[in-house]
């Protein structure tokens, strides 16, 4: 037997290809199948499922692509009764796979009440299990994701779920679906698969004492919610389309700027954007989380036109938006043609310190990162509330503003709406780290 991983860091996540006996099993693919089924036609494997944990609220699922294009059997979790035929997993119902593997549905409620996990075996022993985002390395799936009001509850019993498969043999390997960089879990642990009997030993959620002590720690920081996620699960109940292929027109910059109803999303490094964007621009420099940071800070579903320098790779960023429900791309810009008049500055760290006595400084930074490494005197908000809830009412738009973050990255996305609001901003920029947040 065989497990290939599949990473996708901008959104945190591991999708998986089991290989067994000329067979394979594809355990939470997002909307972009193509790199599973194209690892298994590689292998000259046969897809006979295609299973999900649970209906994922941080991406369009690729299950059903899948499961269509190949005739594998779709298997969901029988609470998730979504609108699409499906095999529903019951708890303890085995799934018969092929040469003496089986796959045995575990209901892990907590991260969502559906939520189930799977564990395989073969010739009758556990070997892995598939644990979405129930247990994870060194953490465990986030259980606010569906509201307040029912946090609490799915924490305690994400506490039983976790136990559960702690309870699992040592040597059985540990597959989640989320793991670091994901808004799906408390935490980051840096590895993305483990084994039940390292998580025993190390993850610090199963050593608290009882449900009401883990679920103080699982809600004790809860992470901003990305906007787009609110999406995520109606779109995975009702169903995903396979995303759009056909090829983007080349627009001017002037023919992009008079569509009425199209969002300038501008993908260039944010050096290029700092010397001139066009007018109204969102800069998201084009990395792993190009996606997730337009899909938080636009209108869902929202039409967008795409700012490229040439050579930059768009297909890519098509397929961030697609797995995030942003299909609506209507174009893409390579010549600003002089309509290029809106700019901020990158000031480096020696360039900043002479500045930061005397100049406003605004920290968009997450309120945990805030919190553990705070910036005296700094204005705060997060930038993803700069669109929510706009600019801090004691910033001086007469006076520059100097943007603050990790590493530049969301500084710079934040001054592109600083300018749109009518602010002169200096961007903190650690030109070492130019992907990073």
């Amino acid at each position: 037997m065989e497990i290939i991983g599949f990473r996708t860091p901008g959104l945190g996540d591991q999708s998986y290809l089991l290989a067994h006996d000329g067979h394979a099993i594809l355990v939470d693919p997002q909307r972009d199948v193509d790199r599973f089924l194209d690892a298994a036609d590689e292998r000259g494997l046969d897809v006979r499922y295609v299973l999900e944990t649970h209906l994922h609220n941080d991406y369009l699922s690729g299950g059903g692509i899948a499961a269509a294009r190949t005739g594998a059997e779709l298997v969901m979790p029988a609470g998730a009764a979504p609108a699409y035929r499906h095999t529903p997993a019951f708890h303890l119902e085995d799934l018969q796979g092929p040469g003496g593997l089986v796959v045995r549905p575990v209901h892990t409620p907590g991260h969502t009440p559906e939520h189930t996990s799977y564990v395989v075996l073969v010739d009758g022993e556990p070997v892995a299990v598939f644990s979405g985002g129930s247990l994870l390395v060194s953490s465990a799936g986030r259980t606010d994701l569906l509201g307040p009001e029912r946090a609490r509850t799915l924490a305690r019993l994400q506490h039983g779920s976790v136990h559960r498969l702690a309870g699992l043999p040592r040597e059985v390997a540990l597959y989640p679906t989320h793991g670091e960089g994901s808004f799906c879990t408390v935490s980051g642990g840096g590895r993305h698969t483990s084994t039940i009997g390292a998580e025993r030993d190390g993850n610090p959620l199963l050593a608290l004492p009882d449900a009401e002590a883990f679920a103080d720690r699982l809600l004790a920081v809860r992470p901003p919610i990305p906007a787009f996620y609110a999406a995520m699960g109606p779109g995975n109940v009702r169903g995903v389309q396979e995303p759009p292929s056909a090829a983007l027109p080349e627009l001017t910059a002037a023919q992009a700027l008079d569509l009425p109803d199209a969002y300038l999303v501008d993908m260039r490094p944010r050096q290029r954007q700092a010397e001139g964007f066009l007018p109204g621009s969102l800069g998201v420099s084009l990395a792993d989380d190009f996606g997730s940071w337009t899909g938080w800070l636009l209108p869902f579903g929202a039409p967008v036109v795409l700012v490229a320098e040439p050579g930059q790779d768009v297909a890519e960023a098509r397929v961030q938006l697609a797995r995030v429900g942003f299909d609506d791309v209507r174009g893409v810009v390579h010549d600003l043609g002089g309509h290029a008049v809106k700019r901020f500055t990158l000031l480096d760290l020696d360039e900043a310190a002479p500045l930061v006595p005397g100049t406003q400084v605004l920290d968009v930074r997450m309120p945990q990162e805030r919190a553990d490494a705070p910036l005296p005197g700094a204005v705060e908000r997060f930038v993803a509330d700069l669109v929510t809830e706009g600019v801090p009412a004691d910033l001086d738009p007469a006076r520059p503003v100097l943007v603050a973050c990790g590493s530049g990255r969301r500084a710079a996305i934040a001054a592109t709406l600083l300018v749109r609001a009518g602010f002169t901003p200096l961007v903190l920029n650690d030109a070492a780290a130019p992907d990073l947040a």
